[in-house]
């Protein structure tokens, strides 16, 4: 299935990790940094409305053109050993391809398409707290990861007798959303007075039956006020209730530019 999205993510979820640490532990005022970036992720796993299924195998070339609409930016504000992160992501998914359909319940798998439109709303509220500030710096981290799914789907099917959505129809609406507690880590080393290396992972669940995240990156501070981020990232969700399916990993490349302030 050609799914959804050039994830200018906003994928995520999010990512606290693509946030600039702070310099010293010991930094008696606040420093702010607002990131707006993008993830040029590939999209693997299945998505479903209403017991109805669909496989999603879509690399970055196939999901350039499923892209509507998408915003991703985050904002953090940090003082001594604490930071404190607030993540937004938007954006809007159209599909129509599919190899194969699954029916209600998994009763049936038919040749045909399932072609959705989604809408995708990510929320996350971090705090770290720094527990080493040698040369390598390193913070565990806390959040609550909010996941708004609006989603329209339709079934075209290239064989007869005709699946559908429970009820009797071949098209069908649904909107859900779902909160996780995740924990986490996230290591900064610097190169250079310029350049540094980062690494970050989560994992959680509560609304999901699992929720990961993984990105490795490099920052380069190329003024004192502005550094540029890039790096590889993953996400993860595991989510089904009541025929809704959200089972998903996006993966792929992210760049993003640090504001500071």
């Amino acid at each position: 299935m050609r799914l959804i999205g050039f994830i200018s993510i906003p994928l995520v979820v999010l990512a606290c990790g693509l946030s600039q640490m702070a310099s010293s532990a010991e930094s008696d005022g606040w420093q702010f940094e607002a990131t707006p970036y993008v993830f040029a992720a590939a999209m693997d796993g299945r998505v479903g409305i209403r017991g109805v299924t669909s496989d999603v195998d879509a690399s970055f070339s196939d999901i350039v053109d499923d892209l509507d609409s998408g915003f991703m930016g985050l904002f953090t504000a940090s003082k001594g050993p604490w930071t404190f992160g607030l993540e937004a992501v938007y954006m809007k998914l159209s599909d129509e391809g599919s190899k194969s359909v699954s029916g209600p319940f998994g009763q049936v798998t038919v040749d045909g398409a399932l072609n959705v439109t989604s809408k995708l709303y990510v929320y996350q509220g971090s705090v770290a707290y720094r527990v080493l500030d040698n040369t390598t710096a390193i913070d565990m981290v806390g959040a609550l990861r909010i996941t708004k799914l609006d989603t329209e789907a339709r079934v075209v099917l290239a064989t007869n007798p005709a699946i559908v959505f429970p009820g009797g129809v071949t098209s069908a609406s649904e909107s859900d959303s779902w909160t996780d507690a995740v924990v986490g880590v996230r290591a900064l080393h610097p190169l250079n007075k310029q350049w540094s290396l980062l690494g970050y992972a989560d994992v959680g669940g509560g609304g999901s039956d699992l929720t990961y995240q993984f990105m490795v990156g490099a920052n380069w501070e190329f003024s004192s006020n502005f550094n540029a981020k890039a790096g590889y990232r993953q996400l993860y969700w595991d989510y089904e209730d009541d025929g809704t399916t959200w089972d998903m990993t996006a993966s792929g490349p992210y760049l993003g530019l640090g504001i500071s302030f």
